[in-house]
């Protein structure tokens, strides 16, 4: 009988992870401070950096990286708002990792892109490599 409370308790939690609501306006936003560079903290990463060139082309190439990977939709937000929220699911269990792109500051304008899981205390460095890969892949083009 234990057995089958323990199969039904597991399958209940994958089942809160996969169809839990997503809440757009609690992960459609800005992260906090405007610190230069990279911060990487238990459960989120963010990078930041002055914008150079054209910032509408800047976030249509992370936004191009960021649709060709696998598991990943728009939450909210669009290019012409000049931000951007995506939810990307791991394989396995469909864990949603949140991140929001966006070009803001008045002076200078910096780009940001703020990537945090849903659940749990760590992201185990997810975020920031699915982050670094994109900035790669933009940089590459």
């Amino acid at each position: 009988m234990l057995f089958w409370i323990i199969v039904i308790a597991l399958v209940a939690l994958v089942a809160y992870v996969r169809l839990a609501p997503i809440e757009a306006a609690r992960w459609h936003v800005q992260a906090e401070g405007q610190k230069m560079g990279k911060t990487q903290a238990a459960n989120s990463y963010i990078w930041r950096a002055p914008v150079e060139g054209d910032e509408a082309e800047t976030l249509a190439k992370l936004d191009r990286a960021i649709m060709q990977t696998p598991r990943t939709e728009v939450v909210a937000g669009s290019l012409a708002e000049g931000q951007v929220t995506y939810v990307t699911r791991t394989k396995l269990m469909g864990y949603p990792d949140f991140t929001t792109i966006g070009v803001y500051g008045a002076g200078p304008r910096y780009i940001e892109v703020y990537g945090r899981s849903r659940f749990g205390r760590s992201d185990l460095g997810v975020n920031a490599k699915r982050v670094n890969a994109w900035l790669a892949q933009v940089e590459a083009r």
